[in-house]
């Protein structure tokens, strides 16, 4: 199993529950396609550095997990297939992205704990 990050942006339209139930339905498509989450972040409302669709802000979601290959095939089909979903990117990670991702999750970690 590899290593993925994936971050995708949905329309700043929805309201606030509509928002939440994009992304558990994207978290809800690793899962049930045998991936597992390793971190899932919600960066909130951010301003896009280009307008896109007529829009200049978006939601913002991280997401590392662990899968195989073709759960990548089945999770950006499912981005396409969702008018909600207006950018996505998803990477392999390499072994120096994990450590990195590791580092960066502990560091988060100690700051919410002090």
């Amino acid at each position: 199993m590899a290593n993925y990050e994936t971050v995708f942006i949905v329309t700043p339209v929805l309201s606030d529950a509509q928002v939440q139930e994009v992304a558990d339905k994207f978290r809800g498509v690793i899962s049930e396609n045998g991936g597992q989450i390793v971190n899932a972040e919600s960066w909130g409302l951010r301003r896009l550095a280009y307008p896109i669709q007529k829009k200049t802000t978006g939601f913002y979601f991280f997401t590392e997990f662990t899968g195989e290959g073709s759960l990548i095939d089945t999770l950006e089909t499912q981005y396409r297939r969702d008018e909600r979903v207006i950018r996505f990117l998803t990477f392999k990670q390499d072994k120096f992205a994990v450590e990195y991702s590791e580092k960066r999750r502990a560091k988060l970690a100690n700051k919410t704990q002090e």
